[in-house]
């Protein structure tokens, strides 16, 4: 069940497309939103940062922080008379929304738009590799609320596939079409288990039939196959495990992973 749903809002007005998304979210499961935005200056190149004068470092702060306000307060003009049970943070200081996601059932993100100078790689990454819940990645384009009408959940027998479908549950319950899209190369290639059958029948016992699609892909096309068959079939939602590869003390996301998450054009259901 989805009771508490926690959104990360953007500064920036025209980014406000999160925000709205969120709360169909939580209209959608009658669930608690809680709104957070940093004003800690998380925005600021650390790399330069002892190269700028004190004076200017603390105007963008100033800056943050005002935008951060201003944030808060288009958050609560825009919740206000739903009957929502809504909360917001702004917030200066740790903890990092990845901890502070722990706390909920589902968090909302926005994609990066590295083309308008909306860098979240690094917030999607530690959300979806720190927080141990599960995350829906909203593209920037993203116009209209919530859509269940046709969910395609990526299936290739792995223990971050088995995650994804498992908390997607409480979606896939109320979607009006469940499709199961298995990409087939040489690392799937293990098996009638990988077709679908025992996953299919594991989901029905939920009450939730699904649709097998199985297709081709070389391991570079991974992301592709997914991204054109998710338009071919005009799918509203993808569900997918998060997969990463191990760095000292951090994941980075896996190829096709961050291939999906770069250029889909619906929203992106994702667990690790």
């Amino acid at each position: 069940m989805i009771k508490d749903v926690i959104v990360n809002l953007a500064l920036n007005k025209s980014r406000d497309s999160v925000r709205d998304y969120a709360i169909t979210v939580a209209r959608t499961f009658d669930a608690h939103l809680a709104g957070v935005v940093f004003a800690d200056g998380a925005n600021l190149p650390v790399f330069l940062a002892p190269e700028f004068p004190s004076s200017l470092i603390a105007d963008i702060l100033a800056e943050n922080r005002k935008a951060a306000r201003s944030a808060v307060e288009r958050f609560e003009a825009a919740v206000k008379g739903s009957l929502l049970s809504v909360e917001h943070r702004l917030v200066e200081a740790p903890p990092s929304f990845s901890e502070m996601a722990r706390r909920y059932d589902l968090s909302v993100v926005m994609q990066s738009d590295n083309s308008n100078g909306v860098y979240n790689d690094v917030l999607i990454e530690a959300t979806l590799f720190e927080s141990g819940r599960p995350v829906i990645v909203v593209p920037y384009i993203q116009k209209e609320g919530m859509n269940l009408d046709r969910i395609v959940c990526c299936w290739d027998g792995s223990r971050a596939a088995a995650r994804a479908i498992n908390d997607a549950l409480p979606l896939l319950q109320r979607a009006r079409t469940v499709e199961l899209l298995i990409v087939t190369n040489k690392k799937t290639g293990n098996g009638q288990e990988i077709r679908g059958v025992e996953i299919g029948s594991h989901l029905a016992r939920h009450g939730i039939k699904v649709e097998v699609e199985i297709l081709p892909a070389a391991d570079i096309d991974v992301a592709n196959v997914i991204l054109s068959r998710v338009a071919e079939c005009s799918a509203s939602m993808i569900v997918m495990g998060g997969y990463g590869h191990s760095r000292v003390r951090e994941f980075i996301l896996g190829g096709a992973t961050r291939g999906v998450l770069t250029t889909m054009t619906v929203p992106v259901f994702i667990s690790h």
